[in-house]
């Protein structure tokens, strides 16, 4: 048999990835590791990720993972360990959710896993699944790898970058399967009041819709904003939790989240069975991380005292208030949770430059790494985002190259 002439084959990658995007690790990111190796140092705000920034795990959370290892070493339930799952039942029901146990509790390699779990055990193909739009791009990439379409709904910034219950109504069809709300909305910061939950809640049971609950910010709120846990709103039909440890409790590395099905239960006995069958081919997720769960929840939230005034959090989204306030080339709904802030460049800007060239041109030429607000699926490209945790002395140094670097299109 006469060899194939290797130097002509070329391998695609799937047409799936076709409709996926993940630009906050994607080719600025990779730009900005090339220059780090070339000896620049890069301030990198593109991703929200605590343990980078000087903030610590608490010690009590660590101790638990490391008295817990001897048991940690063999597969666990695929549904998670009984601990963390039970420790997740408490605070869903100390929040008011009702008629949840350990058994509608999922433990995850991060929410992100999760996400995909939950997509694929609902979805067929065609099936639309509703996105806000700016959207954490995780969502619409998962719903495209299953099958699915993400259909976009308005959370524009003249609102507040609250969502367009008008605008969501529109949308549904009897192709709609799920509506996503993140709250606290990454990556606008938006915390949404009871009355726009609840006309969202009012609108999924309406039309027989699956409520993903994105609540990885559940408790980074700041001056007075108060989080409604959206499950507390829902009765008749299926609501999906997502939270984890990464944020609240700064474990990113940790990779453990969790997914909590409430509301109507009788109409979620088979998606619960689809989600039990993806959670036992992947066997189980990291199990030390797990251990850390039940310390979490149930002691001192540390949390509290850094989104509070004089809170490191806090001060460092003071700073980046002010900066945007002196600014006459930035524009800030501001942030009112999460560890973001989605900024809008002046309208002079609109014929000289978009979002993906500044945030080149910045990475570039004064080497601070941001987000394009395009990435977020947004139909507009006039907005970027930064993380707000960096100290308060970094963010003045970052403004301060913000700054050099519009006046000269200004």
């Amino acid at each position: 048999m006469k060899p194939s002439n290797s130097s002509a084959m070329h391998i695609n990658s799937s047409q799936v990835l076709q409709d996926v995007r993940y630009e906050i690790r994607g080719q600025l990111a990779n730009h900005a590791l090339e220059l780090e190796k070339r000896g620049y140092e890069i301030i990198s705000l593109n991703i929200g990720n605590p343990g980078l920034f000087g903030f610590r795990t608490p010690e009590t959370m660590r101790l638990a993972m490391i008295e817990n290892l001897g048991q940690a070493e063999p597969y666990c339930h695929q549904k998670g360990i009984f601990p963390a799952r039970e420790a997740v039942v408490m605070q869903q029901q100390n929040r008011g959710v009702e008629g949840v146990s350990a058994e509608e509790v999922f433990i995850g390699n991060g929410v992100s896993e999760l996400i995909d779990l939950s997509l694929r055990a609902l979805l067929n193909p065609g099936d639309e699944v509703l996105v806000p739009s700016p959207d954490y791009p995780l969502w619409s990439a998962a719903v495209a790898l299953n099958g699915g379409k993400a259909v976009h709904y308005r959370c524009d910034a003249q609102r507040g970058f609250q969502p367009d219950i008008a605008h969501i109504e529109r949308s549904i069809n009897s192709k709609t399967k799920a509506i996503v709300v993140i709250n606290p909305n990454n990556p606008s910061g938006a915390v949404y009041s009871r009355e726009m939950l609840q006309s969202i809640v009012s609108l999924a049971e309406l039309h027989g819709l699956v409520i993903m609950a994105d609540e990885i910010y559940d408790q980074m709120v700041y001056d007075g904003a108060e989080f409604i846990p959206l499950a507390t709103l829902v009765t008749n039909s299926v609501c999906l939790t997502y939270s984890g440890l990464s944020k609240i409790y700064r474990a990113c590395g940790y990779r453990v989240g969790w997914c909590v099905f409430s509301g109507d239960l009788d109409k979620a006995t088979d998606y619960i069975h689809g989600m039990e069958l993806l959670s036992a081919l992947r066997l189980c997720s990291n199990v030390p991380g797990q251990w850390a769960v039940q310390t979490a929840l149930g002691g001192f939230q540390s949390i509290n005292q850094l989104v509070e005034p004089g809170g490191r959090l806090y001060q460092s989204r003071q700073v980046v208030i002010e900066q945007v306030d002196a600014s006459d080339y930035l524009h800030l709904e501001r942030p009112m949770g999460a560890m973001y802030a989605f900024l809008r460049l002046d309208e002079r800007f609109s014929k000289s430059l978009d979002d993906q060239a500044f945030a080149l041109d910045l990475l570039e030429n004064h080497h601070v790494l941001v987000a394009p607000g395009s990435s977020f699926n947004t139909p507009y490209n006039d907005h970027f985002r930064i993380t707000t945790l960096p100290d308060t002395d970094t963010l003045h140094v970052v403004f301060e190259r913000i700054h050099t670097c519009l006046e000269q299109y200004s």
